[in-house]
């Protein structure tokens, strides 16, 4: 579905990816509020682009459930897992780091669920695949509601998966544990992908954001920014769980926003800005940038005594030097494999198309109907 909303989407995803690279190559002791913001903010796009393909695919006239879901699963499983498996094999045949006891659990998509069952970041070098995790479990059990829930329901279900997932998060300060499964477990970043999704099931239907939201989103990022400079206190202050609170829940107005105006397009100069090339590439490639990003950070870090930069530690030459190499591998990769193998989604479209008919068949159908030829030669095209 091409398009100037689609061009400003990939620009979202470059400033996603770009603060996630911040918080692990920049940013002191490697931990920033911004990594989390991009993490949150590709939660919203998912949620938003996979829901409105699926229910452009369910309004479409030869819809057919199974057929969809066939070719859903299809298509994510040729864009996500030839990068992402081969990233594992790496790993395995490296033993970079000795990650390669937790593989089976990545390779089944359960990474949020190690991390979390052992409450630590080993191995570190795949610690961000949690948040691929979450999405691969989406995939799976979104488009089974999207596609076969009555329509008329959809909005309801994607408005109680939000207030499910808002629920969750008040649970943990009874239970006053700050366990990695506080962050790491489904529940905890429903809310993001819910709200994209709901945003695509309200413009299905012909509106948008709420005005609340359309004009009161700058005051949430004040009060977000606020939030995040605040002293969070000792441990187990009184402002610690409503302040991990509020840092969770009051970006998703200001994200949901901006997504928002971005599928819609931005004019003027945000949008030109929104559109220029070196920007929406990085958009393009953003998947590999995620993907790759630690083990170039690790090979970055050995290769320290050949470097004259500082690499062993956060700052602006880990920066230069490891985001240089993520980028240069993740267009390698994009260019030689991915784009490539993407070419396959063609063989999966949505709508299945008429079966063309024999030239026989058409010679005895266009004898009644002269316009039948040029009829048969307008077959739906695979738009996504």
């Amino acid at each position: 579905m091409p398009g100037g909303r689609d061009l400003q989407l990939d620009a979202l995803r470059a400033a996603a990816v770009t603060l996630v690279l911040y918080s692990h190559f920049f940013a002191p002791g490697g931990t920033s509020f911004l990594g989390h913001l991009g993490v949150r903010l590709f939660f919203v796009l998912s949620g938003f682009l996979i829901t409105r393909l699926l229910l452009e695919a369910r309004d479409a006239d030869q819809f057919a459930a199974g057929s969809a879901l066939r070719s859903f699963y299809a298509r994510r499983a040729i864009r996500i897992f030839p990068p992402y498996f081969a990233v594992l094999a790496f790993v395995w045949f490296t033993d970079l780091e000795q990650a390669g006891s937790s593989l089976v659990w990545h390779a089944l998509y359960l990474s949020n669920f190690w991390y979390a069952h052992r409450n630590d970041w080993t191995p570190w070098l795949l610690c961000h695949f949690w948040s691929l995790s979450i999405e691969e479990q989406f995939y799976i059990a979104w488009p089974l509601i999207v596609l076969l829930a009555p329509r008329r329901r959809i909005e309801a279900i994607t408005i109680g998966l939000i207030c499910f997932s808002l629920a969750y998060r008040f649970y943990w300060p009874i239970a006053a544990n700050p366990a990695l499964a506080r962050d790491l477990l489904p529940p905890a970043s429903m809310d993001a992908l819910a709200c994209g999704a709901l945003l695509a099931v309200r413009r299905a239907r012909g509106a948008g954001v709420p005005r609340w939201m359309r004009f009161g989103w700058p005051a949430f990022v004040a009060l977000f920014l606020l939030v995040v400079l605040s002293d969070p206190g000792p441990a187990n202050s009184t402002w610690e769980w409503p302040r991990w609170l509020l840092v969770q829940v009051l970006p998703l107005v200001p994200l949901v926003a901006i997504v928002s105006m971005c599928s819609n397009g931005l004019r003027g100069t945000l949008g030109w800005l929104a559109e220029l090339p070196p920007l929406l590439f990085l958009g393009r490639i953003s998947y590999g940038v995620y993907l790759y990003h630690a083990i170039l950070l690790a090979y970055t870090v050995k290769a320290q005594p050949w470097i004259p930069l500082n690499v062993s530690e956060e700052g602006p030459g880990r920066f230069l030097v490891a985001g240089a190499a993520t980028l240069i591998v993740a267009t390698l990769s994009w260019v030689l494999f991915e784009k490539p193998l993407n070419s396959f989604k063609r063989y999966f479209p949505y709508i299945a198309r008429p079966r063309a008919r024999a030239p026989s068949e058409t010679r005895r159908f266009g004898a009644t109907y002269p316009g039948a030829k040029a009829a048969l030669d307008l077959q739906p095209t695979d738009r996504s």
